[in-house]
């Protein structure tokens, strides 16, 4: 090998080290074990029949889950239904242990909980559930929907790789449809980020439905007041609803 191909050689060999410490920076726990096909830890903040249930069926699908509360205690029989690979604990532990986050709190305290939980939360993927309400939720949940309820998150949770799901229908249906036979109840998800919606995705494959991916700025079109919302609808129904192509 002469000088200059040693030359070369020494300047791809650089650059392609530096490429591959460079992704592995960029590569999250969560992607890593995506990438192998490892459980994900995920971080529930918002236990009750939205994010208790939900949580439930990743626990049941083998992926170890705490579900959070200001008083844990409370969650022994959530965690108890939900078998042994579910545990307790407060939100600021769930935001640290988890690789993933799911959030399933009134859209009110979204605020509070990206506030409190910045350090934990920065560049962890985050799904969203919660669901801007004006009975319930106040002048937020209205400037939420004026805004549209993808970019108000954005700016409730900066810094995470956030993804709107779980949103699309009532706690009851998730729970009852999920893993049925024949053809999946389709869940929308919206974000930006593809790796983050790569993992969205499969979390909702692994509870038991079939993702139908959208932009976050579509986000509203499945959150209140949509007529979409609260529809429980099969993969293809709710494809077609979208106009997402398969």
């Amino acid at each position: 090998m002469s000088t200059n191909d040693r030359n070369i050689f020494s300047r791809r060999t650089l650059l392609a080290l530096a490429a591959a410490t460079a992704a592995g920076a960029l590569a999250t726990p969560a992607h890593r074990a995506l990438a192998q096909n490892s459980p994900l830890k995920i971080g529930v903040i918002g236990s009750g029949r939205l994010g208790g249930g939900i949580g439930t069926l990743l626990a049941k699908a083998g992926h170890p889950v705490m579900f959070s509360s200001r008083h844990p205690e409370e969650l022994k029989k959530l965690v108890e239904d939900a078998g042994p690979n579910a545990k307790a604990g407060t939100v600021e532990e769930a935001a640290a242990f988890g690789d993933v986050i799911l959030i399933a709190v009134p859209y009110s305290a979204l605020l509070q909980v990206g506030r409190d939980n910045a350090k934990a939360l920065a560049g962890k993927v985050v799904l969203n559930a919660s669901n801007p309400i004006p009975s319930r939720d106040g002048d937020v949940a209205r400037a939420a929907q004026e805004k549209g309820v993808g970019e108000a998150d954005a700016e409730l949770l900066p810094g995470t790789r956030l993804v709107r799901a779980f949103n699309s229908t009532g706690a009851g249906k998730f729970t009852s449809e999920a893993h049925r036979s024949g053809e999946k109840l389709g869940v929308a998800i919206a974000g930006d980020d593809a790796g983050a919606m790569k993992i969205a995705a499969q979390i909702v494959r692994d509870a038991g439905f079939e993702p139908v991916e959208v932009p976050l700025a579509r986000a509203k079109e499945f959150a209140p007041p949509s007529p979409l919302f609260g529809k429980a609808m099969s993969v293809s129904e709710l494809r077609k609803a979208l106009g997402v192509n398969q």
